[in-house]
């Protein structure tokens, strides 16, 4: 590729991942705010985060569109093209993240009414854990950085072991008190959504692993073990 054009393309590169970056940072703020509508059981804030899923989906669809006109235009070779394919995998767990956060959010529309069965401790512990995960993923993807794939990836276990105190917490509130079941189930369901989050966190350190070294291969023990991880 001759130097202007080169020049050019990179230019393009570093402007599609600084699209990349506004979306995960905007999907971590969706996250963020609807664990806090849900803590403070405030509707209001719910309902914006269900408002700012339009804004998160047409971020993916500007940078699909951007990905498939530098794969038509430039036809990039090698690393350039596992960049450009990284990035439309990112994108895709980003726009599912940003769905778990509208889920979370809609269910704190749904348990605005009633008072909590237990505090949500466990649950904001695993949300600050999992928003860390996106945020940093993201980073790594901008930076390159293996060594902080590896620290992401890490972390996806103490999500896990957080996710299996909540479900143990409410199991055992449910069986003592049957009355408790709906709310129970629906702040399992957070649980899981959360869990799910930090799945796609670990997608998208596996992809930037496969860009830097040409090598596609899963690097959490959970997703090794076959826990479910799609979209």
């Amino acid at each position: 590729m001759p130097s202007t054009l080169r020049h050019t393309f990179d230019h393009q590169l570093v402007e599609l991942q600084d699209d990349i970056l506004r979306m995960g940072s905007f999907v971590v703020r969706m996250l963020s705010m609807s664990m806090q509508s849900l803590v403070q059981q405030d509707v209001e804030l719910a309902t914006r985060v269900v408002e700012m899923d339009d804004t998160a989906d047409f971020m993916d669809l500007q940078i699909e569109h951007t990905c498939m006109r530098l794969l038509a235009l430039q036809q990039p070779m090698s690393r350039d093209l596992r960049v450009i394919g990284t990035a439309l995998k990112v994108i895709t767990d980003l726009e599912r993240i940003g769905d778990f956060a509208v889920d979370v959010a809609k269910t704190t529309r749904r348990l605005a009414a009633e008072p909590y069965i237990q505090p949500l401790d466990e649950l904001m512990k695993m949300s600050q854990t999992v928003e860390w995960m996106v945020q940093e993923c993201i980073h790594a993807y901008v930076e390159r950085d293996l060594d902080l794939v590896n620290r992401v990836v890490a972390r996806d276990d103490e999500v896990d072991e957080a996710y299996d105190r909540v479900f143990t917490q409410l199991l055992a509130r449910m069986e003592s008190d049957p009355s408790v079941i709906r709310q129970a189930t629906w702040l399992l369901h957070v649980g899981r959504f959360l869990e799910r989050i930090a799945d796609h966190a670990v997608n998208v350190a596996e992809r930037v692993c496969y860009m830097e070294t040409g090598e596609l291969k899963q690097l959490s023990a959970s997703h090794r073990n076959g826990t479910e991880n799609g979209a």
